[in-house]
């Protein structure tokens, strides 16, 4: 199962996919309605993204025209920036959204946080409240890969403790959209268990993207630009072999 980021689309890992698909994995990909390219109405309703990716996980398992060739015990989830959050919590990561004020009020320079005011919001108290049910772990998940996980900052060991399954993360080096130890370190040092761990020198943010097109160059320059010396589609070579491996290892049959 996969999982985009902020503002991006179910084809936006299109090349992990491939790669998932080819090593022998069934991989299907979520729409994360409300925070997508061209809809992004409900990207504080975070609840919103762990429970579409248990719709698509459901409409696998039982309306999928495959779904017989599906082994439901080894199920796992890869997700970037807010697709990262949204694998935690289904691993049963319980975030605190009031953290992010204080956060914030510390550091109003980092990009969330320069969004945010840029769109009006000074407090989460002006965004709906999550239900009393919101943050509950889909424990048909297995095994999950978070890269360059969004929000890490609202999770601390109580809230990341009934994370009991393999966990892998990748932080990007230069990532100033999501800036070190606030997101990938802190969910580090958080977890009940040393999750497998890699840091990717030189690579920002946007590196776990596929490399861009020139049409996407063009369209979306942001997301696209890396740093000198750094090469996006060795990196990503690198990074979907780890994944296929960590997937791998992690959804054996038992011995």
């Amino acid at each position: 199962m996969i999982s985009h980021g902020g503002g991006g689309s179910y084809a936006g890992h299109y090349d992990t996919a491939l790669a998932l698909a080819e090593a022998g994995f069934i991989v299907a990909a979520v729409r994360q309605a409300g925070d997508t390219h061209d809809d992004q109405s409900k990207v504080l309703m975070l609840w919103r993204r762990p429970a579409q990716l248990s719709r698509l996980i459901d409409f696998m398992l039982k309306d999928w025209q495959g779904h017989a060739e599906i082994d439901q015990q080894r199920i796992g989830a890869f997700g970037f920036s807010n697709g990262g959050f949204t694998v935690l919590v289904e691993a049963g990561g319980v975030p605190k959204l009031d953290r992010i004020d204080p956060y914030c009020s510390a550091n109003p320079e980092h990009d969330l946080c320069a969004a945010l005011a840029e769109a009006g919001i000074h407090s989460v108290a002006q965004v709906p409240r999550p239900p009393p049910d919101a943050w509950k772990p889909d424990r048909r998940v297995r095994a999950i890969a978070a890269a360059a996980p969004a929000f890490g900052f609202v999770f601390d060991s109580a809230d990341l403790a009934s994370v009991q399954i393999p966990v892998l993360l990748w932080r990007a080096a230069d990532d100033r959209h999501q800036p070190d130890p606030w997101y990938e370190g802190h969910i580090r040092s958080a977890l009940p268990h040393p999750p497998e761990y890699h840091v990717e020198p030189l690579a920002g943010h946007y590196a776990f993207l596929p490399p861009c097109s020139a049409q996407m160059r063009a369209a979306v320059p942001r997301i696209c630009a890396d740093a000198p010396g750094f090469d996006r589609a060795a990196f990503h070579q690198r990074l979907n072999a780890a994944l296929v491996s960590f997937f791998e290892r992690s959804l054996r049959y038992p011995d």
